[in-house]
């Protein structure tokens, strides 16, 4: 039986995710999508550059298949702070490319051992597919890292944040006021009572 999702407010921020992997796919001997590809990058290069987000693609473009992936990719860094525009980005502009969207926690792939309970993870059961989704290997991956695996860590970004932008207090009141303002909305769901 499916667990219910959490609703305590401190240990869904707790849970956070707060990194992303974008993993931008291609045919490596399809010179036109190997071209695409690498045009998204440069054109991702430049908005970042330009203030549009922060994401961060690894300097390597894989051009066989590596890890996981069976074709050629790269990979692309995103911390949660920008995630939503970077995500908006590639969906419009990621022409016939498809791209693994995952979370970067300490759970690489699931297990499932007879006296442990069978555990989501980031590239199986926390992934998302723009475009159409390729088979990975997954045998390639951990089952579990020791740590969340930081990456650009003198950005502040992400995991390795030092603030978070609201605290416990001011997220609880940003809730109550929008609440307040949709009860006088006809078509949108209200929020249960707490129990």
């Amino acid at each position: 039986m499916a667990s219910k999702p959490p609703t305590d407010l401190e240990t869904v921020l707790n849970s956070e995710i707060k990194e992303w992997h974008f993993h931008i796919y291609f045919h490596q001997r399809n010179a036109s999508e190997h071209h695409a590809a690498l045009e998204l990058r440069d054109a991702v290069l430049r908005l970042r550059r330009d203030g549009a987000f922060v994401a961060v693609p690894l300097f390597r473009v894989n051009t066989e298949p590596i890890g996981p992936h069976p074709v050629g990719s790269y990979e692309i860094w995103v911390p949660a702070e920008t995630f939503s525009a970077v995500f908006s980005y590639l969906c419009m502009n990621r022409g016939q490319l498809s791209i693994l969207v995952h979370p970067l926690t300490r759970d690489q792939r699931r297990y499932d051992f007879v006296l442990l309970p069978r555990t989501p993870s980031d590239h199986e059961i926390r992934n998302a597919w723009i475009g159409p989704p390729f088979p990975l290997d997954l045998e390639t991956l951990p089952v579990r890292s020791a740590e969340v695996p930081l990456q650009y860590s003198t950005l502040k970004l992400g995991y390795s944040a030092t603030q978070s932008p609201f605290s416990l207090e001011e997220r609880r009141r940003l809730g109550a006021n929008i609440e307040a303002i949709l009860s006088r909305e006809k078509e949108a769901a209200r929020a249960p009572p707490r129990e």
